[in-house]
């Protein structure tokens, strides 16, 4: 999606403005930037605050500083690294776009929007705040920050429809400069997350306020009763051998895909493995997900020695010192660690 604008329009003058004064310009992934760096953490921040990612970001890099780094990883270490970001589709998806960068394009970060696009886990926002950030290629982007800013300064509809996402995708062309685009870009979002605020916007520190047809006008509503996630009740087994743990390895396309869990029962399964128990004990854990609570129960058996299982799902005995290696639940990685 090309940008439109011939020339730097108020709109986007004073967001650079702002953002040059303003910006959150000490976030790690603002320094020393790379095509490579941008991508980890756009990917990481979607649909994640930036105050848990910060964290996240700097261990990653540090593991793995540039694609030359990344690119002899493995799903594995990627989705170990993950352990506790969630959504963890999208360090699947990192893992698919770094060997399609490898073999596509000689390991090296693609420098155009449409091969970028093409790469999974990646959208027209992603791609184009790549190419604004780390190419300074005027692009536009529209993530939940900019919707924001920009359905409320031209007040229109921002109610995730097809027919408000294109209004608003051609506003945001419509505003997206010729120049200064990586200030605007980074201007943008922040002013989104920092100033314009879902129900308390700060208008009057606002850079916009006098063009923006919704300033002051925003009302902030009654707190609204949070909607309940649905409850999900989950039973597992876990055997243990002293100092290794038996896991299973999520291949379903469902939270937790990819991650090692105890094996999952349910009525249909009996329990699999009767001989050589020496104790059992019983864990209860409640964990929440952005759309689903987890209600969990795991049962864990203490056997003599590992065994093998017979079996279609992929799983390994596990020792207990070598559970960073391994992608896992969080919840499920704090269980073995205290035992």
């Amino acid at each position: 999606m090309k940008n439109n604008c011939d020339k730097d329009s108020q709109f986007s003058k004073q967001i650079v403005q702002w953002y040059i004064k303003n910006g959150r310009s000490n976030l790690p992934w603002r320094k020393n930037i790379t095509a490579y760096k941008v991508w980890i953490s756009e990917i990481m921040l979607q649909q994640t605050q930036v105050k848990t990612v910060i964290p996240f970001f700097k261990k990653f890099v540090s593991r793995y500083p540039n694609l030359k780094s990344l690119s002899i990883a493995n799903e594995e270490e990627i989705l170990a690294l993950w352990t506790g970001l969630g959504f963890y589709r999208r360090a699947i998806n990192i893992y698919k776009a770094k060997e399609i960068i490898l073999t596509d394009f000689k390991n090296r970060f693609p420098k155009s929007f449409d091969d970028i696009v093409r790469l999974p886990g990646i959208g027209e926002s992603t791609a184009g705040a790549i190419m604004s950030i780390a190419y300074q290629i005027p692009y536009p982007i529209l993530d939940a920050n900019v919707k924001k800013v920009i359905s409320r300064y031209e007040s229109v509809e921002n109610d995730s429809t097809n027919t408000s996402n294109k209004k608003l995708w051609a506003l945001s062309s419509k505003h997206t400069p010729s120049k200064n685009i990586f200030s605007y870009t980074q201007g943008i979002m922040d002013l989104g997350a920092t100033v314009c605020h879902n129900s308390k916007p700060n208008c009057g520190i606002c850079p916009l306020q006098e063009g923006c047809k919704s300033a002051f006008k925003i009302k902030v509503s009654k707190k609204e009763t949070k909607k309940q996630n649905p409850t999900k009740k989950i039973n597992y087994v876990l055997a243990r051998s002293n100092d290794s743990f038996l896991l299973f390895k999520k291949l379903e396309e469902s939270f937790w895909e990819g991650l090692w869990t105890p094996l999952e029962l349910d009525s249909y399964h009996p329990f699999p493995w009767k001989d050589g128990i020496k104790t059992q004990e019983e864990i209860a854990v409640k964990h929440k997900l952005s759309h689903l609570n987890l209600d969990i129960k795991i049962k864990i058996y203490s056997f003599e020695k590992a065994f093998k299982v017979k079996t279609n799902k992929k799983y390994k005995w596990v020792n207990k010192s070598n559970i960073d290696k391994y992608g896992m639940p969080k919840p499920i990685k704090s269980i073995i660690e205290k035992l």
